[in-house]
């Protein structure tokens, strides 16, 4: 094939990737007599596209020999439209959709008259008339409607990647022209090379803009590009010329042209293109630069929910409150807008369906349609929420290129029965500069210690951090290098955790070493705020009637000097929901061994502390708790085709189910704080779930409740309760000095 047809071959590639609504040519053939279709499932891959349409519907596309295509809908049924849902990650079909109901298609028609019985692994196995052989227009693309139930387990589905031909593109790389430079990281500057037959060559400058320098610099992780450095070396050059638009997100997605074989001078007058790039604030090497860049930036928008730097839900801030942004017409050029705002690269994936996870509270965003220019989210075409518009389903998300830093290098785990799992190592410089590897003291390691181990390794996020190790395998390993470490959980590495500056161990040995248990999945609890400022309420509770509440430690300490069982307790009431948003089900720490039975209640509790009640002064000072000690965790409701799998009664499993969450009544025992003893004036509620970080989450950001209270001695009122990141920091400071409301006042 000729250089200009093959690159007009791949600039079609390229359109049917970001331009799905263009119109394409389309191929005819005889119509053979439909046959099966081999292809290993592995190498295929699923998309739903179109618009308008929903998270779990649209028009089928299917990535088969590097090219996105569409599927024809004669003879297609609902048999088909269930395989494609499960290839896509949910349970089954409700329906489909004929004659490009969500908007035409581009590039080739892979498959026609597909026949399904509806039990087959993946649409390849079905009767079809081969691939690529069709006699369709993309006026009749296919499209399903699937349930919107996910398989379990199933990580793969709603993820918009750029597609481009790395057949002779693989790898993009800056190599520092200075030595010094070498070992530094993050590389922020150098000569651009790329990756071909194994082997690294260089791309001619000529004609090099700025634009070809934001696409690598986005690549390498970073959000800005600048004046590249003067020193290079000529070498063997493989692309000549290169023409971006700077909205691209990957290198081999711009025009390129190759040096062809016989050609006598590769650039004739040039030199190696060479880019210099500008860091985010958290990859910059001077630490008063990165102060001030902090400084600088006061970011509308924030990731949540991921277990990588730069990855997670897309939230946006409006007014004082944070909101997410639906996923309809979500795609890499605003995914990429998201993280260079951030001080990230370019996106490497956009995703849809909520996989980072379900926000809450309101949906901002809708419809997004970014050039790939803009310096804000908020700078793109938008459309503004109606309630019928989106849910949380739907929520998008972004995993961004970050700057590599080898912070993988320093750690590794060892011993476990799966690479999730095992003994943390660290690597430790010696005296005489060497490098040996050493344990961590498993004294106070915890959660958020493990999470940053996890994050560091690339494994996702911690299910749990071990202080003892001596059931796993043991290695020549075993002198402490490190103790008293504590993260904060988002640190980039343990080395920016802080730690003792002289080792002090108190059980020494490989056994108390720290080890870590990571997931690709985790749970993420929220409470219903709204639900807390709705019910509450106080009652004065005769103590005869507080016996079991006094046996689990529900009431306040001045309660073992009151005159049982005459008297009374005041309390104040209301219910909650703690809703599981996360992408794994919550359950307790404690295997079902080590649950303990309370015969006054009738059930076992399976946490010693779930959920703290607190009631503070406008200061900060507690004057008042609610010992919710023990919890027995179940699936008390959940949304529409989530199906409950947790249940207390007769010794059931305990848990919260994604998509479900646990209801508490406010007229049951120890639903409460007891406030006997406080007097009139304005006060903060506080809630906090999971505060001892026993159970893994995605967040535990958004753990507490705060709402303002006004207490007059015979009744109150709750004001403003909202979880704890779900305002502007301004808004939070305002909220801790907010004097409480002003009617209703002692006369």
């Amino acid at each position: 094939m000729e250089q200009s047809q093959r690159w007009q071959c791949i600039f079609i590639l390229f359109v049917a990737v970001w331009f799905p609504s263009l119109p394409a040519q389309t191929t005819t053939s005889v119509r053979p007599s439909p046959t099966p279709t081999p292809q290993s499932p592995e190498h295929l891959k699923f998309r739903l596209a179109g618009h308008p349409r929903k998270h779990n519907e649209g028009r089928i596309e299917v990535f088969y020999k590097g090219e996105w295509g569409t599927i024809c809908d004669d003879d297609f049924s609902l048999a088909n439209a269930h395989v494609l849902c499960r290839q896509l990650g949910f349970v089954s079909a409700t329906g489909w959709a004929h004659s490009a109901k969500y908007g035409k298609g581009t590039g080739k028609i892979w498959l026609d008259n597909v026949q399904c019985s509806g039990s087959e692994r993946s649409i390849s196995v079905c009767k079809s008339r081969g691939w690529g052989s069709s006699d369709c227009t993309h006026d009749e693309d296919a499209g399903v409607i699937c349930k919107d139930e996910r398989l379990p387990g199933f990580v793969d589905s709603n993820i918009i990647e750029v597609q481009v031909d790395e057949r002779r593109v693989e790898e993009v790389r800056l190599r520092p022209v200075v030595a010094v430079a070498s070992k530094r990281v993050p590389v922020t500057e150098g000569v651009v090379e790329v990756r071909y037959k194994d082997s690294w060559v260089q791309v001619c400058d000529n004609g090099w803009t700025p634009k070809n320098s934001r696409v690598v610099c986005g690549m390498m992780g970073f959000p800005h590009e600048r004046k590249a450095p003067n020193k290079r070396q000529k070498n063997y050059f493989l692309v000549h010329s290169v023409a971006c638009l700077g909205t691209e997100v990957h290198l081999a997605a711009c025009p390129l042209e190759f040096n062809q074989a016989n050609a006598t001078e590769t650039c004739p007058g040039g030199m190696p293109a060479a880019v210099s790039c500008v860091p985010g604030p958290d990859y910059a090497q001077n630490r008063a630069l990165k102060k001030k860049l902090k400084a600088l930036v006061i970011f509308m928008l924030r990731l949540k929910g991921g277990a990588r730097p730069g990855e997670g839900r897309v939230e946006v801030l409006k007014g004082t409150e944070w909101g997410t942004v639906c996923d309809d017409r979500w795609n890499l050029q605003a995914a990429s807008v998201v993280c260079r705002e951030l001080g990230y690269g370019s996106a490497k994936l956009a995703l849809t369906g909520a996989r980072m996870g379900q926000g809450i509270g309101p949906i901002h965003m809708n419809d997004v349609q970014c050039t790939g220019q803009e310096r804000s989210l908020w700078n793109c075409r938008f459309k503004n929420i109606t309630a019928e518009d989106c849910k949380h389903t739907e929520d998008a998300a972004v995993r961004c290129n970050v700057p590599y830093m080898g912070f993988e290098k320093t750690v590794r785990i060892t011993g476990g029965r799966s690479r999730f799992e095992g003994r943390v190592e660290v690597l430790r410089s010696g005296a005489n500069g060497t490098q040996n590897w050493g344990l961590i003291c498993g004294e106070g390691w915890g959660t958020k210690e493990a999470m940053v181990v996890c994050k560091q390794l690339g494994l996702g996020y911690a299910n749990h951090g071990l202080q003892e190790t001596w059931y796993w395998d043991g290695s020549n390993v075993t002198n402490m290098v490190m103790s008293g470490v504590k993260c904060t959980g988002d640190e980039l590495s343990l080395s920016q955790c802080q730690q003792h500056k002289t080792v002090s161990c108190p059980k020494t040995g490989a056994r108390f070493a720290a080890g870590v248990i990571c997931s690709e999945t985790a749970s993420d609890l929220v409470l219903n705020a709204p639900l807390v400022q709705q019910t509450v309420y106080i009652e004065d509770r005769p103590l005869h009637m507080l016996y079991c509440a006094a046996e689990e430690d529900c009431l306040s300490s001045t309660a073992a000097n009151a005159n049982w069982p005459y008297g009374h307790r005041r309390l104040l009431r209301f219910s909650s929901e703690i809703h599981n948003i996360g992408r794994a089900d919550f359950r307790p720490k404690a295997g079902r061994h080590s649950w303990v039975w309370h015969a006054c209640h009738g059930h076992y509790h399976s946490m010693d502390i779930f959920t703290h009640y607190d009631l503070l002064s406008i200061n900060g000072t507690k004057v008042a708790e609610g010992h919710k000690a023990s919890f027995c965790l179940e699936d008390s409701d959940c949304h529409e085709g989530v199906s409950k799998r947790y249940e207390c009664a007769n010794f059931g499993e305990q848990g919260i189910t994604v998509g479900c969450w646990d209801s508490y009544r406010h007229d049951i025992d120890c639903q409460w704080i007891d406030i006997t003893d406080v007097k009139p004036g304005n006060y903060i509620l506080q809630v906090v779930i999971n505060p001892n970080y026993e159970v893994s989450e995605s967040d535990f950001t958004n753990n507490a409740m705060k709402c303002n209270c006004k207490y007059d001695g015979h009744r109150i009122w709750l004001h403003n309760c909202h979880i704890g990141d779900a305002f502007s920091e301004e808004a939070e400071r305002k909220f801790e000095k907010y004097p409480g409301q002003l009617n209703n006042q002692i006369s």
